[in-house]
């Protein structure tokens, strides 16, 4: 596993004590992209947490890049989010 990969992990985990959290790194899929030519990555979130409880999508995706705002300016190129409350994951 990155370090990257690790302190996006590491972040996500102190702020929504995700019951899921499913982090794939997708940045060799863009090879050639201009955002790829910075070295930011590209990466797929999944993730369970209470905290996504009574919020629309806009308000769960805020919640996320807020956590991950610095590292959105250097980091992480683009990050394709699912954000679920636990009542929405499917038994």
């Amino acid at each position: 596993m990155s370090e990257r990969i690790e302190k996006i992990q590491g972040r996500l985990a102190a702020t929504f004590a995700p019951l899921d959290c499913q982090l794939q790194d997708d940045s060799h899929l863009h090879a050639g992209h201009a955002g790829a030519a910075s070295g930011a990555g590209h990466y797929s979130l999944r993730i369970v947490s209470d905290r996504f409880d009574g919020l629309n999508r806009v308000a769960r995706h805020r919640l996320v890049y807020d956590c991950l705002r610095d590292m959105m300016l250097s980091d992480i190129h683009a990050l394709n989010i699912i954000a679920l409350a636990p009542s929405e994951v499917p038994r």
